[in-house]
């Protein structure tokens, strides 16, 4: 048997050896099922088979905002956030790392230039050979043996189970994931603005209702003090009367502090130095109701950015879960180079002596102790469960804050409705009481309970508003609208 033909076996069996090992090593990758999100949603909000389709979400905030005063602060934010704005460079980092993925399965060419310089024991095998070989008639291999090398090399790994475009695409659900991160950061900050600017209106209203009534309490105080004098009335009412005085006076002080703090709060949101806000706050209690529009739930997975942030994070954990997965198999790259290389620069150029090139493909395959590969894998499914959760969870969590934002703009237009009915009472019962006590027929508890009421009851009407207006912002948030 000559040597060709034992060359050729060889080569036969040490192939077959390396199918052999890939089809077991193929074999022994583990797998396990994940199962498949749940994004199904009620056809209604309250159970009915047909629903209109209108959406208040698809209304640009500029358009459900009337307040132009608003709309400017919202503007200034939207702009000067600093929270955003440190949203907005996680969304370039994430850009970024889209780039970086794409270059790792593509080829990698560098250009080299190297010098160097090596001296080698003359009792070796290299040593010995170069002191034998001559490069020149009476001249031996330089000693220590200089070398220059000039070239371009290349590498390249070839993605044959798509583990680096898997991971590409990865990068690119993380970066979508971002950007919806950044609408819904979007849309919190418009709700959080307009729901600051109408706590300070109805804090405005809260301090007027407050001056008002220390204003009628003090003219009654004034009354019973002339009836003191008169001995038609004692000293018991008269402090009663103060008392009551100096608990609105300080309840004002309060109300004042909590202007400044909210003032602040929208300040610091639009990120600038605290200041006075611009508001009108005389006709708040007036603010009309506009209808909310809350379309269908399936809307909702379009509408709402936390709800598109989770499922491009369940896109990216599937895609890592398969990166991961593809650890198991080989991987195979392609090396190749090609320059000049020589012992001293003047032989630098001298082709094809100095002429260097290599071409070189290698497989890598995991075979002993893939603990470690089989822990990321492990990790990675249980990263993409927790993605089905967390997509799941927030599909709920938006049905439900929706479905009650229905249920509570309703029951306050009815609970204001009666609270206004409630106000206008007690303003009349007031005057009646007023008239009553001047001419002795009422005593001054009878002032001092009506009074007390009318304040309660006035300040509860303010609530309502307020409460009216921040469920109807709040509605526009829940919807999806705003970050359009």
């Amino acid at each position: 048997m000559n040597k060709n033909k034992l060359f050729n076996i060889r080569k036969i069996r040490i192939s077959l050896v390396l199918v052999v090992g890939t089809l077991f090593i193929l074999g022994c990758v583990p797998t396990r099922d994940i199962r498949e999100e749940n994004n199904s949603l009620p056809e209604s909000y309250d159970n009915a088979q047909v629903e209109d389709s209108s959406n208040t979400a698809n209304i640009n905030w500029k358009e459900f905002f009337s307040d132009p005063q608003l709309v400017a602060l919202i503007d200034t934010a939207l702009v000067n956030n600093q929270e955003l704005n440190i949203m907005l460079q996680q969304v370039s980092i994430a850009k970024n790392e889209i780039r970086a993925r794409k270059g790792e399965y593509l080829p990698s060419v560098n250009i080299q230039a190297a010098a160097e310089t090596e001296k080698v024991g003359r009792y070796t095998s290299q040593g010995a050979n170069d002191a034998n070989t001559d490069i020149r008639p009476d001249q031996e291999f330089p000693e220590p043996l200089p070398n220059y090398t000039v070239g371009a090399f290349a590498s390249w790994e070839l993605d044959v189970w798509k583990k680096l475009r898997n991971s590409k695409k990865a990068a690119m659900m993380e970066y979508l994931s971002t950007v919806e991160g950044k609408n819904f950061m979007i849309t919190n900050l418009i709700s959080e603005i307009a729901d600051s600017y109408y706590e300070l209106q109805a804090l405005d209203n809260e301090l007027m209702i407050i001056e008002q009534n220390l204003e009628l309490q003090t003219n009654a105080l004034k009354t019973i003090r002339i009836q003191k004098q008169a001995a038609r009335a004692t000293e018991l009412g008269v402090k009663r009367f103060e008392a009551e005085v100096l608990k609105n006076r300080s309840e004002k002080y309060s109300v004042a502090q909590e202007i400044v703090e909210t003032e602040n709060r929208i300040n610091f949101l639009i990120g600038r130095v605290p200041q006075h806000v611009e508001r009108d706050s005389e006709t708040f209690i007036e603010k009309e109701m506009d209808t909310i529009y809350s379309g269908i739930p399936s809307q909702l997975l379009q509408n709402r950015p936390d709800i598109r942030r989770a499922e491009f994070e369940l896109a990216a954990a599937k895609l890592d879960t398969k990166v991961a997965r593809a650890n198991f198999y080989p991987s195979f790259a392609i090396k190749a180079g090609v320059g000049l290389e020589a012992f001293s620069t003047k032989f630098l150029t001298s082709t094809p002596e100095s002429l260097l090139y290599s071409l070189a493909g290698d497989m890598f395959a995991p075979l002993i102790n893939r603990n470690a590969i089989k822990a990321e894998y492990s990790t990675a499914n249980d990263r993409q469960l927790q993605a089905v959760f967390d997509y799941e969870k927030t599909i709920l969590n938006a049905y439900i804050e929706v479905k009650n934002g229905v249920s509570k703009i309703e029951n306050l237009r009815k609970s204001y409705e009666l609270k206004e009915n409630q106000v206008e009472a007690l303003t009349q019962s007031i005057e009646l009481t007023n008239k009553l006590f001047r001419s002795a027929r009422a005593d001054y508890l009878e002032v001092l309970l009506t009074q007390r009421e009318s304040l309660e009851a006035k300040m509860e009407l303010v609530e309502t508003k307020k409460d009216q207006l921040l469920a109807r912002v709040a509605m526009y948030r829940n919807l999806g609208g705003g970050w359009q």
